[in-house]
């Protein structure tokens, strides 16, 4: 191989671990979408209430990033609500809270 070709390769691999590397990051935010929507679908209060810990914890990270923080504290508010009610047995209150967390981080996507 001569180095042109070398350097088409290298130049070729780069570009892919680097486009890899934003595809598969996702931003804190979507985390907590996506853990808030698996506690709207849970059957359980325990599984309500684990994932909306887990959304939470997203949550919290995410106001580093550039979001409308007072849509990602009534989320975070909704998703205490929603981990209180479910650990309580509480699944339609849970939900409901669950839900209007999505609502609230969608809305600081935007």
């Amino acid at each position: 191989m001569n180095k042109k070709t070398i350097f088409l390769y290298a130049c070729i691999l780069m570009m892919s671990l680097l486009s890899f590397s934003v595809v598969a990051g996702q931003s804190h935010l979507d985390q907590a979408i996506k853990h808030s929507e698996a506690a709207v679908t849970s059957a359980d209060g325990k599984t309500i209430a684990k994932h909306a810990q887990e959304a939470a914890i997203h949550a919290k990270a995410a106001k580093n990033d550039k979001t409308d923080a007072k849509h990602l504290d009534e989320g975070i508010k909704r998703l205490e609500d929603a981990v209180k009610e479910g650990n309580e047995g509480n699944i339609d209150a849970a939900k409901k809270a669950a839900t209007d967390a999505v609502n609230h981080f969608k809305q600081a996507a935007k």
